[in-house]
């Protein structure tokens, strides 16, 4: 009867308390959460100096989230961590030069973490038959986490070889949002961009992203939608 009290006296979880249970249950929601806000931020914040460091303070929160969402896949969370480091030390270097060859590391570093995150998000909804509501956050995050890989790569790409892409304005040097926005409308197959790859090596990129989109949708989204009728008929 003591403990049955004792358990009546207990007070409720604090929100903090709430918020770091949920982060544990549901690590692909928050994954989801931070990539949408950096979309949504991206065009207030990258034309200027400040915007610039809040960006790299989201993208660094990005890859935190993201080794915290890779440590509920079946995935190496070392090889997330030890990719997530240098990516974020040339991230942050990036901010400080200019340098052609500095960017171009950078970017293929982010782009790398980025694939293994996309790679350890498939592996966890692959991993049972049973689709839970995180897996269902996963199908997103995982699509937006391969949306900025592609970005990324896009970007290196065109640090090696200069004018690359062109737009409404001309041939030059895109930014990450219109990049952000071209693998978007490669990986969901719409083709609605403006910006439009010119030489050989971003269309070979483009290619690739243009399959990697439509095998996302052919094996992963049908598998889970099946998944989830057949639950729903038991």
């Amino acid at each position: 009867m003591t403990a049955i009290w004792e358990d009546l006296r207990e007070e409720p979880p604090s929100r903090a308390a709430r918020w770091r249970a949920m982060l544990r249950k549901q690590p692909s929601a928050f994954l989801l959460a931070v990539q949408v806000l950096v979309i949504l931020l991206l065009p207030f914040l990258e034309n200027s100096d400040g915007g610039r460091a809040v960006i790299s303070l989201l993208s660094l929160s990005a890859l935190v989230t993201a080794v915290f969402t890779v440590r509920s896949t079946p995935a190496l969370t070392w090889l997330s961590a030890t990719l997530a480091l240098p990516a974020a030390v040339f991230e942050v270097g990036s901010f400080f030069t200019d340098r052609p060859v500095v960017l171009a590391i950078a970017h293929t570093a982010l782009a790398l973490f980025y694939f293994y995150t996309a790679y350890a998000l498939i592996a966890y909804m692959f991993e049972d038959s049973w689709v839970t509501k995180d897996e269902l956050f996963a199908v997103g995050a995982c699509f937006t986490v391969l949306m900025f890989a592609f970005a990324y790569v896009y970007l290196a790409v065109q640090e090696v070889w200069r004018g690359s892409f062109t737009s409404y304005t001309g041939p030059g040097q895109r930014s990450l949002l219109e990049l952000l926005y071209y693998s978007a409308a490669n990986l969901t197959s719409v083709g609605l961009s403006d910006v439009v790859p010119i030489r050989a090596q971003a269309r070979a990129v483009g290619t690739l992203e243009q399959l990697g989109g439509v095998m996302y949708v052919a094996m992963v989204i049908s598998r889970l939608v099946a998944l989830t009728v057949m639950r729903a008929r038991q």
